[in-house]
């Protein structure tokens, strides 16, 4: 089945935009993109999935079958015309990709006529929702991990394909090193690495078969999985075929633990690959892992040499929402909120202030109306203009952003467990406005 970026827009959308061009509701708007809260086990999130968010604002537009069945649905001829001649033309503010923010800081901007800024909020809400929930959990993987190479295994509980290929995308910017999904290599060009299934030893009479038969094709980097019935047996066994096959100038890698107590397995192992001068061999682990598994088992010294992360981070298992939203906040030149309780909105086209300290690490962030200047590190710039493409940056820019935000970060907001308040604060004119505002209620 095809699936349309065109109709994925919430029903009430269209029939706002109908509206909207019967009434003469035309006018130049202004929505942003945010989240109102963190979750209570995040210190931190990181920007992703702009550019996919860009490809879909600069390819919109509405085909004869789309048009079709939307006058079926019984839309007027006005709106089908509307959406005829549909494009993007208006202009793009946003945090770059693998940028650390905030709750309440905008990390998108669309500035177009009502109903063109209208009608993208669900598909761009989809967008940068999961990527940046999914980069913002791998990123406090690779805060536990260190320097420890992580590969994403994620691909077959994610909730269906374009998932699990943002996914990689989303870890791969967040410092994960490769991926098991080879369309993400294919299509964003990150690394592609894998080992073996416990299937391919079953269908073998024995495990060294199995083993000598996988080393025999992949003869360089070779990974053995070595717990599908007993994994000291079988790390012995890999030790023998390590000194064998070395001789022949074959180096295996290591193995691949995925079951059972991954502490005290790994511990064992290492100890049969000491006493079997095998100390090259590397101990790589799965099964069920995200940041507080490998926290624990590198607290406990687990020599571990690399991790694959796939269920708990490519769902976000612990917190697999972002309350996020797409408002409103300014038309025809006004500015506009919403007082709703627990939902209230912050007026004016926004930019985010960042400021360090001494030693380069974030200090606090000023949410200010675009036009001040409170000083600080802008982190919103102009992207697209007048629908025209002004800057896209490569995944390894992002890569590298997040890298760098992770290392300023307070010390206190790094923390997987501890909850820390980052100081996120008004701007004087948006404080004024809002005792202003508040005061007429």
């Amino acid at each position: 089945m095809h699936v349309s970026s065109s109709l994925l827009v919430d029903y009430y959308q269209l029939a706002m935009a109908e509206v909207y061009l019967s009434k003469g509701l035309v006018g130049p708007t202004a929505f942003e993109f945010f989240v109102r809260r963190l979750p209570e086990n995040r210190n931190f999130l990181v920007a992703a999935g702009l550019s996919q968010a860009l490809d879909y604002l600069l390819d919109l537009e509405f085909s004869d079958e789309e048009l079709l069945y939307l006058k079926n649905l019984g839309f007027s001829s006005n709106l089908l015309d509307f959406l005829k001649d549909l494009s993007f033309k208006g202009d793009v503010w946003a945090m770059s990709e693998g940028t650390l923010f905030f709750e309440n800081e905008p990390i998108l901007r669309v500035e177009a006529p009502l109903p063109v800024a209208q009608l993208v909020e669900t598909r761009l809400i989809n967008i940068l929702h999961f990527q940046t929930l999914i980069a913002s959990k791998a990123a406090r993987v690779r805060l536990s991990a260190g320097k420890l190479p992580l590969i994403d295994f994620g691909l077959r509980r994610s909730h269906e394909a374009e998932a699990g290929l943002m996914a990689a995308r989303a870890c791969y910017i967040s410092g994960f090193n490769a991926t098991a999904t080879v369309e993400a290599g294919c299509a964003f060009g990150i690394p592609v690495a894998g080992t073996m299934a416990h299937s391919f030893v079953l269908a073998h009479e024995n495990e060294e078969l199995a083993f000598r038969n996988f080393i025999d094709i992949h003869r360089e980097n070779t990974i053995l999985l070595i717990d599908t019935f007993d994994t000291l047996k079988a790390a012995k066994l890999a030790t023998g075929l390590f000194h064998e096959y070395r001789k022949k100038g074959i180096k295996i890698k290591g193995v691949r633990i995925d079951s059972g107590d991954l502490l005290v397995l790994s511990k064992k192992v290492r100890q049969i690959f000491d006493e079997a001068g095998c100390s090259e061999l590397a101990i790589f682990v799965s099964g069920g892992l995200d940041e507080f598994g490998i926290f624990e088992l590198l607290r406990k010294g687990a020599p571990i040499d690399g991790f694959g992360v796939g269920t708990m981070v490519d769902t976000s298992a612990d917190a697999p929402y972002l309350d996020c939203a797409y408002k409103m906040v300014e038309y025809s030149g006004r500015a506009r909120m919403k007082f709703s309780v627990g939902k209230a909105t912050i007026p004016f086209k926004k930019q985010v202030f960042r400021f360090f300290d001494r030693d380069g690490r974030f200090q606090r962030d000023v949410i200010g109306a675009a036009h001040e200047n409170p000083g600080g590190t802008h982190l919103l710039e102009k992207v697209v203009e007048k629908g025209r493409l002004l800057k896209r940056e490569g995944i390894a820019d992002a890569r590298a952003r997040v890298e760098e935000g992770l290392a300023r970060l307070p010390e206190a907001s790094r923390s997987i467990h501890e909850k820390a308040d980052f100081t996120v604060g008004l701007s004087h004119g948006i404080e004024q406005y809002l005792n202003k505002e508040q005061g007429k209620i």
